[in-house]
């Protein structure tokens, strides 16, 4: 009778674990998802300031351009 009673107490730990670790795993795909929609809005940010960056290098360079054409003139 104690086997018994040492399987069923076996089964229970097993099946608490098994809770756990479905637990866990659904905490990691939650924050997965997040961690990927957070990627996915970074690069887009990112996007957005290499084309302002680079919209402002433009812009300084002609204004340079037209001071030198300026001081030739």
């Amino acid at each position: 009778m104690d086997s018994l009673v040492q399987t069923s107490e076996d089964l229970e730990r097993l099946e608490s674990h098994i809770q756990q670790l479905l637990s866990m795993a659904d905490r990691l795909r939650e924050e997965n998802h997040s961690l990927q929609q957070r990627q996915e809005a970074l690069v887009a940010e990112r996007a957005t300031l290499v084309a302002k960056n680079d919209e402002a290098r433009s812009r300084v360079e002609a204004m340079i351009n037209r001071l030198k054409s300026l001081e030739q003139a």
